[in-house]
């Protein structure tokens, strides 16, 4: 299920879950890929090694996309954290099912 015309937000932690960094795209897996091989090695996500997809949301439009995006880097950690874990209580990578698309 690709969300091609669309948008897509998203949140990466690392292993350890210290960090969270938010992101939008018009391609998820694409994007994906791109933090899982480390292409930007000077990037905030490969510094912290954030490989771990623990949230995603769709968008029929990338603006809708950035909107959210710009809505959520605007709030906190904590509130961040309630976002995750209302979709994805036990923090599990969610990449496989965006790999898989």
């Amino acid at each position: 299920m690709a969300f091609a015309k669309g948008g897509s937000l998203y949140i990466l932690t690392n292993k350890n879950k210290t960090t969270l960094y938010t992101g939008v795209t018009s391609d998820l897996a694409s994007r994906l890929r791109e933090h899982l091989l480390g292409v930007y090695p000077k990037s905030f996500t490969a510094r912290y090694n954030l490989k771990i997809l623990v949230y995603m949301e769709h968008f029929s439009s990338i603006e809708e996309a950035i909107r959210r995006e710009k809505a959520i880097k605007g709030k906190t950690r904590i509130n961040k954290e309630k976002l995750i874990n209302s979709n994805n209580p036990n923090w599990e990578n969610l990449a496989e099912e965006v790999l898989s698309w």
